[in-house]
């Protein structure tokens, strides 16, 4: 609960606003850093060395789409709030609505990714669509691969072109009109119901194109690395993480906001509890999806299925393997499972850092592993035979994730000095501060 019952003159008329000195001078530093390494990166990308151009390209794959789920997790807990017409998270809802904001800005980093050049190292099964140089593709599929022949009618150039440009404009303005919609309340002199029912309304049906955002980038941009391996539980494994881990951000960005004197009469532990045990909720979530992802896959033994977690099994990715299990899972479990914690905004902000560092574990097992063996596949003379790991190729991963995570972090913090960190005429606010679990 509350240190006292919040009451309507605690609540400022104008809400509570970022003071801009605070975070210019880090949005500055972030700028400069995304702005020179995404120059840097789009050299190596494209006239960079053709062993570099292939390296870094799944480098940037790896740092885009760790970034994307969590812009994309924003998008869902926004939804959700709307859609369930929560009371508790009122209070936190605009911090929901800025972390999702940065989707549009995140995706423009995909971009390269729409280039035919860069695709020629990630995706081995747009290089044979290519082969067909105009000619019938799916005669030439007849010949070459009746695997890919199969899956001509999602796995094709023109058809993926589309899905891709669907995510990027379709999730893009649900999160611009349902924050619009919101900050807009700020400044009505007769706020009233009016955009809370629009907002719930208009949460439903939208609801569809996060689902289809957060599983079919997941098929297209990762799963696509390898057009052999498929399965049916990996659009719900990546939102699992996509869940736990913006929930995490949105943590960490009300506990420094507190920490700076904001948000002080309408989050206290009570706030911190609920996120708290939604993170607890969703690490069980992301365990239960994952182990049975390997389970059935393990169990079945299927070759096209089972390649996957074949090469994340040699070489030295079982130890991160491994690493995963227990870092991802037990550590987090066991630590939220306390309540003094969870209320606790400084502890469970650590938790949330930790939470984060293994998602970046996480995803960089999903598309790393794969880029000794692809790029082997595609050219042996240039690349060296199949590999599961290329040595000094890390620079390149942590460069590309500092350049993007820049980016991240120049946007997210321009989203937060828009606007009044929580809804401040929304008529539940009182019933958000007062909350008790």
């Amino acid at each position: 609960m509350a240190h006292h019952h919040v009451t309507s003159a605690d609540i400022a008329i104008n809400g509570d606003h970022l003071e801009p000195s605070k975070v210019s001078k880090v949005k500055t530093i972030a700028a400069i850093i995304a702005a020179i390494g995404t120059v840097v990166s789009l050299y190596l990308l494209f006239f960079g060395p053709e062993k570099i151009q292939g390296t870094y390209a799944y480098s940037w794959l790896f740092a885009f789409y760790f970034f994307l789920t969590l812009s994309i997790g924003g998008c869902f807990w926004t939804l959700l709030h709307n859609v369930s017409n929560s009371g508790w998270g009122t209070s936190v809802r605009r911090t929901y609505e800025n972390l999702g904001s940065t989707y549009p800005w995140m995706f423009l980093f995909g971009l390269p990714l729409f280039c035919p050049h860069v695709q020629h190292f990630l995706y081995e099964w747009m290089n044979v669509h290519r082969g067909a140089h105009g000619g019938d593709v799916k005669e030439h599929l007849h010949h070459v691969n009746h695997l890919l022949l199969n899956k001509h009618w999602f796995m094709n150039i023109p058809f993926w072109y589309g899905r891709v440009a669907f995510y990027f404009i379709g999730l893009s303005l649900v999160i611009i009109g349902l924050r619009k919609l919101s900050t807009d309340q700020d400044t009505d002199p007769n706020p009233g119901t009016k955009r809370l029912f629009r907002a719930r309304f208009h949460s439903t049906y939208t609801l569809i194109i996060f689902a289809l955002t957060i599983t079919f980038t997941g098929f297209d941009f990762m799963m696509g690395l390898d057009y052999t391996w498929f399965s049916t539980m990996w659009g719900v494994y990546l939102f699992a993480g996509a869940a736990l881990n913006s929930m995490a951000v949105i943590v960490i960005v009300c506990t420094w906001l507190k920490s700076q004197g904001h948000l002080k009469h309408v989050t206290g532990p009570e706030h911190f509890h609920i996120m708290g045990k939604l993170m607890l909720a969703f690490t069980i979530f992301w365990a239960y999806v994952s182990f049975s992802q390997f389970f059935l896959i393990w169990y079945a033994g299927i070759t096209e299925e089972t390649r996957y977690f074949l090469i994340r099994n040699t070489g030295n990715w079982n130890i991160a393997m491994i690493a995963l299990v227990f870092g991802h899972f037990v550590v987090p479990f066991v630590v939220l499972l306390q309540a003094w914690l969870k209320r606790n905004p400084k502890t469970l902000a650590i938790v949330a850092v930790y939470t984060l560092c293994m998602h970046v574990l996480d995803h960089y097992l999903i598309s790393i592993p794969e880029r000794g063996v692809s790029l082997g596949n595609i050219n042996r003379a240039v690349f060296g035979d199949i590999q599961v790991s290329i040595p000094g190729a890390f620079w390149g991963d942590i460069f590309a994730f500092v350049t993007i995570g820049s980016a991240f972090l120049f946007f997210l913090l321009r989203a937060i000095g828009q606007h009044s960190l929580y809804p401040c005429r929304d008529p539940r606010i009182l019933e958000s501060a007062n909350h008790s679990n």
